[in-house]
């Protein structure tokens, strides 16, 4: 395998506002923009070649990645100009693959985070003769998603919209949002407009008869679309929990930047990444959460389970619970921020003026 395409043109309305600025898989995780934590995995699965489909703050790529010679890969950026959705957009960077029609092409969505092991994929598609090949994973709760049974030998039966009734769900295994195509297929995808591959693609590819072969893989599995999940992948890839070569450091539990500054005093847990030039004052706590870029936790403050934007000012003993603070605020002292509440970018609030309660 030494091919890939990765989908990295959402807009990333979800996480909002921390990509006002800055396109979701550039927004750091455990201290580096979480596109790094893909092409590093990628890499180490032997792929050698990755085009990045982009759109929305599409020049912010390629400065920061170059031509991929820094982590061992031949990097290609394609931008595409209007929407074109996932099959849209993987047919978008097509004259860029190297690949002949039966050979394999990696395609990965941009804000999945996955310990899935990529060459057991490959090698499932290859001994099986597929010619789709998609990752599934085990989810508790599979309602929020597709569905994808398989039969005993592992091919797709079936893509079965969102369940709404208990009879209709009758696996609990959903499209995990990396696949193996046949060039072929990919070539065979309609250009000029905008194509999904879970609603158009894959559903017809099985009416005509094609191949298309599910692997189970339940190992660790998180999107990253909301800020939450974020926060959480962060930690989780900080703790340990989620694999990556590009941890920037031994995994425990912080991450603290080199030109980062926490007070002797404060207390810094649970996966916490302190980023580059951000500071922690005296006696504050931080659990659990990402500070980016230039970010000030004041003497004081408690901090839980929250996004901190880069530049972004916590007044001292503000309490923020599950809070998403975008680049540049400044949350005055003695305010309560709770309950997935999201400030946004160069927003000021003065001191005491939110206050937040469990019982409210």
């Amino acid at each position: 395998m030494t091919e890939a395409i990765l989908l990295v043109g959402g807009k990333g309305t979800r996480l909002r506002p921390l990509t006002v600025n800055t396109p979701k898989p550039m927004v750091p995780a455990a201290g580096v923009p979480f596109l790094t934590h893909q092409l590093a995995r990628a890499r180490a699965a032997g792929v050698e070649h990755i085009v990045l489909a982009t759109s929305y703050l599409a020049e912010v790529f390629e400065p920061h990645f170059g031509d991929g010679s820094d982590l061992g890969l031949s990097l290609e950026y394609v931008t595409e100009e209007e929407p074109l959705g996932t099959g849209g957009a993987i047919r978008n960077v097509a004259s860029r693959l190297h690949s002949g029609p039966d050979d394999p092409v990696l395609i990965f969505n941009g804000d999945i985070l996955t310990g899935l092991d990529i060459r057991a994929l490959v090698a499932t598609h290859a001994d099986s003769g597929a010619d789709v090949s998609l990752h599934l994973t085990r989810v508790e709760d599979p309602r929020a998603f597709g569905l994808v049974p398989t039969d005993e030998t592992g091919r797709v039966t079936a893509f079965l919209e969102k369940p709404q009734t208990p009879e209709e769900i009758v696996t609990d295994q959903i499209n995990a949002g990396a696949y193996v195509f046949r060039r072929s297929v990919i070539d065979s995808i309609p250009t000029g407009r905008p194509v999904s591959v879970e609603r158009e693609t894959f559903p017809e590819l099985l009416a005509s008869g094609a191949h298309l072969q599910g692997m189970v893989d339940s190992t660790y599995w998180l999107d990253l679309g909301t800020p939450q999940a974020f926060v959480r992948g962060s930690a989780d890839l900080v703790l340990g929990r989620a694999p990556s070569p590009a941890v920037p450091g031994r995994c425990g539990d912080r991450l603290v930047l080199p030109s980062a500054r926490v007070a002797p005093d404060a207390k810094v847990t649970g996966g916490t990444v302190v980023g580059a030039n951000a500071t922690v004052g005296e006696g504050a706590r931080v659990t659990g959460s990402t500070l980016l870029a230039g970010a000030v936790i004041e003497p004081g403050a408690i901090v839980t389970d929250s996004l901190i934007g880069a530049g972004a000012r916590i007044g001292a003993r503000s309490v923020l619970t599950g809070a998403v603070i975008g680049d540049g605020a400044l949350i005055g002292p003695d305010n309560e921020l709770r309950d997935g509440i999201r400030i946004w970018c160069d927003a000021t609030l003065p001191a005491g003026t939110v206050r937040f309660s469990s019982d409210q």
